[in-house]
């Protein structure tokens, strides 16, 4: 019985710590729409939620008749949010740990398993975005906000033409980026910023500049970019709509998650989610839909890299929070099971993060595994723009 109650005192204890470290490992789950996530019924992993995207209306000339016009029939589109992700970090701890983590002595193994859980969830946010947004700013290898704000208002205004609210937008750099910016006297001027408190200079954050809070996030992906040169051209049908493009001609390679536009009258960025075969002659699918058909002689331009040349580009982003939608579900507390199993989950009152730890007695020792499911999804990929670098 005393055993049992020193692990259920270290339990509390674990859960308690391993929530602080893992709100200070977050950024795109702090800024995520997670109202949806109340509509979620039941804890199991695929649990689903549907999120209705609202059709457009045409406005039409009001004329008065005996005979009502036929009302015009709209179509809402859905976007699911499925728990699909379940990850666990499991770690052992023999008796002499049990008794250093009751006394208050945080064992690094249990820092880093929650460390894991936290890279794992911020993660698969970026990676969501990443085949999805399309909209693009900055110059491919250079870090931004080495002279100004330039690049910044860019994405801004990206995000300002698709019609983005202005409210809750947020750019997330790197901390390349964050030292170039840190820099500039537009950012350390109290006249372009909003306020003062915790997101402010004096605490050495960026805060709120020019209608954005300023995010620095370790975790912030790179993206290898392809060789392509510009004399490649379309071939084939390549009819509005579409998301297939074919290409003959040029050189080099096009890759999944490169950026292109074509030359003529469209002037849509498209992000490159798979590419087939090799120059001269390769297969895209795009993203989003073509917006108008392309003929065989428009020529298409890699967007992400200076043209001909690899390169790795830092992929900031400058995200509204309708952008993107995040859920997780509290697993089952409070359970005892032969085998000595105990298991407790805790909320955190700041992010909303629901994480369980269950232990488990093996031999002369405990297995301590933490554990979340969760799931996400791009709504609106126009309400974003990578900033890259």
């Amino acid at each position: 019985m005393a055993g049992a109650l020193v692990t259920t005192n270290a339990l509390s204890t674990l859960v308690a710590m391993g929530l602080a470290t893992l709100r200070e490992r977050l950024a795109l789950v702090l800024i995520a729409n997670r109202e949806y996530e109340r509509l979620i019924t039941g804890a199991t992993r695929f649990a689903t939620v549907n999120i209705a995207v609202p059709a457009t209306i045409a406005t039409r000339v009001v004329a008065p008749d005996v005979v009502p016009p036929a009302v015009t029939a709209v179509t809402p589109t859905n976007v699911a949010v499925t728990l699909s992700q379940w990850y666990e970090a499991p770690f052992a701890m023999d008796d002499k740990g049990l008794i250093q983590v009751d006394n208050g002595i945080i064992p690094m193994q249990a820092k880093e398993a929650v460390k894991a859980i936290a890279n794992t969830i911020e993660d698969y946010l970026w990676s969501l975005l990443q085949a999805k947004v399309y909209g693009i700013a900055g110059t491919p290898g250079t870090t931004p906000f080495g002279t100004g704000l330039d690049d910044f208002l860019a994405a801004d205004k990206i995000l300002n033409d698709n019609l983005a609210d202005p409210e809750d937008r947020f750019m997330i750099i790197n901390t390349s980026a964050k030292a170039s910016a840190m820099g500039l006297r537009a950012i350390q001027d109290a006249s372009f910023r909003a306020g003062k408190g915790p997101n402010s200079l004096i605490s050495g954050e960026i805060g709120d500049v020019l209608g954005a809070r300023w995010i620095m996030s370790q975790r912030v992906p790179n993206h290898t970019t392809g060789t392509w040169t510009g004399v490649g051209t379309t071939t084939g049908t390549n009819a509005a709509g579409a998301t297939a493009v074919n290409l003959t001609g040029g050189t080099g390679s096009i890759l999944a998650g490169d950026s292109i536009v074509f030359a003529g009258a469209d002037a849509t960025t498209y992000l490159v989610i798979s590419a087939t075969g090799t120059a001269p002659t390769s297969a895209l699918v795009v993203y989003p839909p073509l917006v108008s058909a392309k003929s065989s002689t428009e020529i298409v331009t890699l967007k992400t890299a200076t043209q001909g040349t690899a390169g790795v580009n830092a992929q900031n982003i400058l995200i509204q929070k309708n952008c993107l939608a995040f859920a997780m579900a509290p697993l089952l507390d409070t359970v005892e099971v032969p085998g000595a199993t105990l298991q407790s989950v805790a909320i955190d009152e700041v992010s909303g993060l629901s994480l369980r730890l269950e232990v488990s007695r093996q031999h002369r020792q405990v297995q301590w595994a933490f554990d979340a499911l969760y799931g996400g999804t791009v709504v609106r990929p126009q309400l974003a723009s990578w900033l890259v670098g």
